[in-house]
């Protein structure tokens, strides 16, 4: 019972995805939270349950719907200053309609809850919400509320994830997490609404410094509340999560008013992620038909997203031609943006034309400077060409740039991967070093250590960061000993 109540309490925080830090005046939250769960073990159990969900695979491996959740929540978060908080936000694989912030700044988006928005403000609503639980220490307090949970039963939370995902039905850790939700002692849901009120308060702070209308968040909870009574089923995640009353939306209405009306409209990036995390809900030929029948009919709120998601349907149905009519569409409708040229490239390579797939990589770089989307997909190309000189130095180019850069290093490994073990093995470990996978991370080291090798410096730095991980996994491993 007691690991259902702390897994109601860790997803009674939560709401989305970026790294930051703000100049909002927050208040003083005093030593409670501190004594009750430190920063550094905030981190540490964050990490656990990250490493958990990039297990199950429940965490988006899209580069252009990960640079856009993280380059949002940075505009909201772009003036909050907590020293040792790394805020970090990420799309969740799940179409339910759900967010959620975890120790640590880890903030999870659901597709589903992105593909409910009907305006980018509605999803700022979301992470300006979820980002407040993160910088006003929610986890910490509701910790110092209950000392019965404790940072080993987080763990085993984790744990439990982890094993759930594994045991089959397709569910993931997310769906672990979602279980027991309604075992919530009534003591303990009272005082998540109040933490829902105060992330209500700042998160509305949060919206208006990054230019959205305050009003949106209200709205869209109204919205989700209002399509609940008639539709009350699992999708509704989100609800359970964050409990929702009339008193609370009013409450937040009547802030709203204290804020003037901003008209700002929604960027590109947003309306082609949406449309893209549609297309992959859906079968090919089932996508066609559904852009079809909404361009036909008129149904959409953006012409230029609507022709971007039938492109993409129609190069998911290996229609290279439709593709490529249906993007000059979607062009003639929207302001340029890099996933514009990301799909171009895309059909140029099911075309088979790896020369014209990189110039449209490359022009797209020349409009939109270190882009990584634009720059990842390059590589790919250059990759899965078997232009391998031209890889490796383009890799190179970029490390010096993003030394830290996890996805730069699994390409790299790509490239020694059946050439030079002992590199191979360095790159992929390299990979889960940055990622914070440290134990995975170790063992990648190690087949490197005992890999034949001649190069001096890079047996030295293999030792080197052997010797750094193996320290860092125990100072962790006493942390939690304590």
């Amino acid at each position: 019972m007691m690991k259902k109540t702390l897994l109601a309490t860790m997803l009674a925080v939560s709401l989305i995805q970026v790294p930051a830090v703000y100049a909002i005046d927050l208040p003083d939250l005093g030593d409670n939270a501190d004594t009750a769960l430190s920063m550094a073990d905030e981190a540490k159990l964050g990490r656990d349950f990250m490493r958990a969900m990039m297990d199950a695979g429940d965490v988006l491996d899209d580069p252009e719907a990960t640079a856009y959740i993280n380059d949002l929540g940075h505009r909201l978060s772009s003036q909050v200053r907590m020293p040792g908080l790394r805020l970090t936000y990420f799309v969740v694989n799940d179409k339910a309609i759900n967010a959620f912030a975890m120790p640590g700044g880890y903030i999870g988006i659901n597709e589903g809850l992105i593909l409910t928005t009907q305006s980018e403000g509605e999803l700022a609503s979301v992470v300006g919400h979820e980002t407040a639980h993160v910088t006003q220490r929610h986890m910490a307090r509701m910790k110092a509320a209950n000392d019965a949970t404790s940072p080993l039963l987080l763990l085993g939370t984790v744990l439990a994830a982890v094993l759930a995902s594994r045991a089959g039905g397709g569910q993931g850790s997310v769906g672990a997490l979602s279980a027991g939700l309604g075992l919530q002692i009534s003591n303990q849901l009272a005082y998540s609404r109040d933490f829902e009120r105060e992330a209500d308060r700042v998160g509305m702070q949060y919206l208006a410094q990054g230019g959205y209308d305050v009003r949106a968040m209200p709205a869209f909870f109204q919205r989700l509340e209002n399509a609940n009574r008639y539709s009350d089923n699992s999708a509704f995640a989100f609800l359970r999560t964050h409990p929702v009353t009339v008193e609370r939306i009013s409450e937040a209405q009547n802030r709203a008013l204290e804020y003037p009306v901003k008209m700002k409209a929604d960027s590109t990036a947003y309306l082609l992620v949406r449309e893209k995390i549609r297309v992959t809900g859906m079968q090919p030929e089932e996508a066609v038909r559904y852009y079809k029948t909404m361009l036909d009919k008129g149904q959409y709120l953006s012409e230029g997203a609507a022709w971007y998601g039938l492109s993409r349907a129609q190069l998911a149905s290996r229609n290279v031609a439709a593709a490529r009519e249906a993007l000059a569409k979607a062009r003639s409708k929207l302001p340029s943006d890099p996933m514009l040229f990301g799909q171009e490239a895309a059909i140029d390579r099911e075309a088979g034309d790896w020369t014209a797939a990189r110039a449209a990589l490359q022009r797209g770089q020349a409009v939109f400077r270190n882009n990584a989307p634009l720059q990842l997909a390059e590589l790919d190309v250059l990759i899965d060409s078997n232009n391998r000189s031209a890889a490796l130095a383009m890799l190179r180019e970029l490390q010096t740039t993003r030394p830290t850069d996890a996805p730069l290093y699994r390409r790299e490994a790509a490239l020694y991967a059946d050439r030079e073990p002992q590199r191979y093995h360095w790159a992929l470990g390299n990979a889960l070093y940055f990622e914070r996978r440290y134990e995975a991370a170790l063992e990648q080291y190690q087949f490197a250590s005992q890999a034949k090798g001649d190069d001096f410096y890079l047996r030295s730095s293999i030792e080197a960061r052997m010797r750094e991980v193996e320290k860092l996994l125990k100072e962790e491993k006493k942390t939690a000993g304590k």
